[in-house]
């Protein structure tokens, strides 16, 4: 890490992560610590001036996929263009460690179907200079990075290197090998994992089909497990899971926490269109549960799940159709000249995508939008493509297609599958505001060709505090701790995520005004030239990790300060006497 050199930045309006009002000062800094916050009376190697500037604390992501781009990259963007400082990888149960030699495949294939990470990039990124997951940590600890990482050990990656091909075609585990699943667990995070990781989600599956091997593991298995994490005495356990059965899914996962004595459990919550009430009810056995002392959080998210829908995307609305498919293999300029061609669109306006679950995903013009630039996430239902057709006069499909064909071929729809059953976020301030949740989810290094979801805690400010005209807005201060120290907080890290002395000097310098997101656009940046979706951020006049400016003005300084985290983080100690 480069030696911090002390900092200062002045005349900030300083939003300090604690949820209080602002207030104008300075914030001092050296090496890599937080000194003073107010007035700060010395001069800095370096000084900022933020004279009309937020400064916040970093944010901290607690649902990243970044297990993969932390092998080949040094920057973990989208996440630290968004003014991330901490990310959390290891989720959903999915990752590369532990792994045998023989069973890299089978967690590649898994990897590329849950988390739409190609296999090409994966194999040509990853070195795989490690079995263990202890080794695995070791190899994230000799890199440098542009945020930290803080990992969790995978359920998945246990079970296949316990029970081999068992494992993964998902026969029952016997008391042996739930065991040694449960000692792998603490080797983890006595190595410096912080948390154990699930899923339980049926759509969590490879490009096969096979489903993620933890699907429908025992409730034994995953008791033995958090027992485990319990008797360890540090950590949580992150849940993915479909609640089909609501309330017998809830009680199973809470008798699991249970046996944790004492460890958070995570589980995601959204509303989903064919329960949309599923998710009161679910919040409503979250009370319970935690007034009986059974520690339980939702992770939830600031704006809809939604998958993005374009021809140069991996999925549009007629990739599913005969005619599509035979031209998919193309490059993008070849595949768009013959969509523009009056033979290919009547042949896809003539046919229909015959999966009834894709028709829903992919057909529902009603819930679909363009997506626009600067992009629109809470779009009015009127402006759903077949509010506009209807206007226009032109069968829905018609217009759909001139509308993705027209110019540059690049036009990017937008289709919430969570949280926007009413046609507004209203469900996501109901789920933000409730104290039993955190927020997360942005999936930043996952879904890389349908989903673009990092820049949901640049949205969140945005969004929920300045431009939000559909409903009620969430005061500015509020909205920074829940994205700092709330999240720091709820996975063990609490020496950063708020601006006062002892803290770790992880900061955002930003021009609120100028804040936006880009659209989405397609970079072919990874490697073996794999594809992913990105958006640029502007209004972010800093980034400052451990005392070291990583961002200045959308730009990358250079400088590498970001570590592996290991373990959970104790508040400073200067900070707990002087509250004392």
């Amino acid at each position: 890490m480069a030696d911090p050199s002390t900092l200062v930045i002045r005349n900030g309006t300083i939003v300090d992560g604690t949820g209080r009002a602002p207030f104008t000062g300075d914030v001092g800094i050296r090496g890599g610590i937080i000194t003073e916050v107010g007035r700060v009376a010395w001069r800095g190697d370096r000084e900022i001036d933020a004279t009309g500037l937020l400064v916040t604390p970093g944010f901290i992501d607690i649902h990243t996929h970044y297990d993969a781009q932390a092998m080949w990259s040094n920057r973990l963007d989208p996440s630290s263009w968004n003014g991330v400082t901490t990310a959390m990888i290891g989720n959903c149960g999915v990752g590369f460690a532990p792994c045998k030699p023989e069973d890299r495949e089978m967690l590649v294939a898994l990897m590329e179907g849950v988390e739409d990470i190609p296999e090409v990039v994966m194999t040509e990124g990853l070195d795989w200079n490690w079995e263990t997951f202890p080794q695995f940590l070791d190899r994230l600890d000799a890199r440098q990075f542009d945020l930290d990482i803080v990992a969790q050990v995978p359920h998945a990656a246990i079970r296949v290197y316990v029970m081999g091909e068992r494992g993964f075609r998902r026969e029952p585990s016997t008391p042996e090998e739930r065991a040694e699943m449960a000692r792998l667990t603490v080797e983890g995070m006595q190595a410096g994992a912080v948390g154990f990781s699930t899923s339980r989600a049926i759509a969590h599956k490879t490009l096969a089909g096979e489903p993620t091997p933890t699907l429908g593991s025992a409730e034994e298995e995953l008791a033995v497990i958090a027992e485990a994490v319990g008797q360890h005495g540090a950590g949580w356990l992150q849940v993915i899971s479909d609640f089909d059965e609501p309330e017998e899914e809830f009680a199973l996962l809470r008798r699991v926490a249970a046996r944790s004595k004492g460890r958070a459990i995570s589980l995601t919550f959204a509303q989903r269109e064919n329960d949309p009430k599923r998710y009161k009810r679910l919040l409503d056995l979250l009370d319970e549960a935690n007034s009986d002392g059974v520690r339980m959080i939702a992770q939830v998210m600031g704006r809809p799940i939604a998958i993005n829908l374009g021809f140069e995307l991996s999925i549009n609305p007629f990739c599913e159709r005969p005619s599509y498919k035979g031209i998919a293999h193309l490059p993008f300029a070849e595949r768009l000249a013959l969509l523009k061609t009056p033979e290919m669109r009547a042949k896809l306006l003539s046919e229909v995508t015959e999966d009834p679950m894709l028709r829903r995903r992919l057909n529902s013009y009603d819930r679909m939008f363009e997506l626009g630039s600067p992009a629109n996430y809470e779009p009015h239902p009127e402006d759903s493509l077949a509010g506009r057709a209807a206007r226009a006069g032109i069968p829905v499909e018609a217009f759909v297609y001139d509308l993705m064909v027209a110019g540059d071929g690049k036009t990017t729809l937008y289709r919430p599958v969570t949280n926007y059953v009413e046609g507004n976020l209203d469900v996501c301030l109901e789920m933000m505001r409730h104290p039993n949740t955190v927020m997360g989810l942005g999936d930043g290094g996952a879904h890389y060709s349908f989903i673009c979801d990092s820049s949901t805690v640049t949205h969140s400010i945005m969004h929920w505090t300045r431009d939000r005209t559909r409903g009620e807005k969430v005061p500015l201060p509020w909205m920074v701790q829940r994205l700092t120290r709330d999240a720091a907080v709820a996975i063990g890290l609490e020496d950063r995520g708020l601006l006062a002395p002892g803290y770790k000097a992880d900061l955002n310098v930003i021009d609120y005004d100028r804040l936006a997101i880009g659209p989405l656009e397609v970079a072919y940046d990874l490697p073996a030239g794999g594809k992913r979706l990105i958006q640029k951020i502007e209004g972010y006049a800093a980034t400052i990790l451990s005392g070291v400016v990583v961002q200045e003005n959308g730009r990358p300084t250079g400088t590498l300060p970001g570590r592996l985290v290991r373990g959970v983080q104790k508040a400073p100690e200067v900070v707990r006497i002087a509250a004392e």
